[in-house]
């Protein structure tokens, strides 16, 4: 069954030419508008980042416990801009954003009409 999804994303765009140091910007090969975000893992106990991977399409830590407190449960968090110190623990996901209808762009024509003056007499 695995063999058969790796077949099926092969004509599917994965946007490698996408630069992660944009947030939101168009995918060279497609054409989708892409937008990059970034996430971490903290542990619910002690608050600790852990480095972040995604399998199966999951975003998930890298180990099964918390290497400072031993708990298995986590929370992912959204970092709205990555910065050195969490890029060893965050994990790109690129996600393409869907036009909404509302994105609309409308123009106005003013129609000017002349009408001939008449020069007004001095009295």
């Amino acid at each position: 069954m695995n063999i058969f999804k790796f077949f099926n994303n092969k004509d599917k765009c994965h946007h490698d030419k996408v630069p992660i140091t944009e947030d939101i910007c168009y995918c060279p090969d497609c054409g989708e508008l892409i937008e990059n975000r970034w996430y971490i893992t903290r542990c619910t106990c002690c608050g600790v980042k852990l480095k972040a991977i995604i399998k199966d399409n999951k975003i998930i830590p890298e180990e099964k416990f918390c290497h400072n407190c031993g708990d298995k449960r986590f929370e992912i968090e959204r970092v709205p801009k990555i910065n050195f110190i969490d890029i060893n623990y965050a994990v790109l996901v690129k996600t393409p954003i869907e036009p909404q209808i509302n994105d609309l762009t409308q123009s106005w024509l003013d129609r000017h009409e002349y009408i001939n003056l008449k020069l007004l007499t001095q009295t």
